[in-house]
């Protein structure tokens, strides 16, 4: 673990944690593959999981008072349930072998299978980015429980589900301070599942490595500068334009997720 590895953990955790608060997405997508090129890929979901789930937890107690229960009644408990399934099949993808990708020139690389599908949904997620604006695939409010569904299950396989959720929210007829409530409230309520999940199916053999000193460190930093962006953020309260950000973002995670699928990284 290098000085660089820490600061690049530390700066991407407070500037994501600062910005999801308004766009309700952010923080996973951005860490994830920070994490991944310093652990194994699911040691970079439990970690990242960790600070997610701190993080969310406080930003329910900076803004959670705001949020719209009915929403997250409709929304959340789906959520809960589809995000056990989830993080359920991460563990049981982390027990498969890893397997041999030939490419052209002779050259092969050996990834394990819970890698490739981290690489692909991360790919899946950064060309959903660099889409148009998002505001067009806005749903209305009835589709609230599948999108609770969607959101949550690939919340508790690889973290993302801050994006899917904001496609459903959008149209539900919240005001911003209710968005940015109701947004903390369901992230913490697929975050805690997933840890259980987690904690429970494979802390020993797989996530065991995030009580060593140097994934420790690392989560610490992460979580606690998390912590600083997501203070700051509810200072401001107004709505940053993430239009440069998200090009660079979806681009570098296009890297990345292709780099983790084939086994490059």
């Amino acid at each position: 673990m290098t000085a660089t590895s820490i600061a690049a953990i530390g700066l991407t955790a407070f500037l994501a944690s600062g910005l999801s608060l308004f766009a309700g997405f952010g923080l996973g997508t951005l860490l994830l593959p920070v994490f991944a090129l310093v652990f194994p890929a699911q040691v970079a979901v439990a970690a990242t999981a960790v600070v997610h789930g701190l993080n969310s937890a406080f930003k329910v107690a900076l803004v959670g008072r705001e949020a719209n229960r009915r929403v997250v009644l409709r929304f959340g408990l789906p959520a809960m349930a589809a995000a056990f399934a989830g993080a359920s099949l991460l563990a049981a993808l982390a027990d498969r072998p890893p397997v041999t990708l030939s490419w052209p020139g002779g050259w092969t690389t050996t990834v394990p299978p819970i890698q490739i599908g981290m690489g692909l949904l991360i790919l899946v997620f950064a060309i959903v980015e660099l889409l148009p604006p998002t505001e067009a695939l806005a749903l209305p409010p009835r589709w609230l429980p599948f999108g609770g569904v969607l959101s949550g299950f690939f919340g508790g396989l690889s973290g993302h589900q801050g994006a899917l959720r904001a496609i459903f929210l959008r149209r539900a007829g919240l005001p911003p301070r209710a968005f940015v409530g109701t947004q903390a409230v369901l992230a913490c309520l697929v975050d805690a599942t997933r840890l259980l999940v987690y904690g429970a199916a494979a802390w020993e053999r797989h996530f065991a490595p995030l009580t060593s000193p140097g994934t420790l460190l690392a989560v610490t930093v992460g979580t606690l500068c998390g912590f600083a962006g997501a203070f700051l953020g509810a200072r401001i309260f107004t709505k940053v334009t993430m239009t440069g950000l998200k090009w660079i973002v979806g681009l570098s995670l296009v890297v990345v997720g292709a780099g983790l699928a084939s086994g490059v990284l």
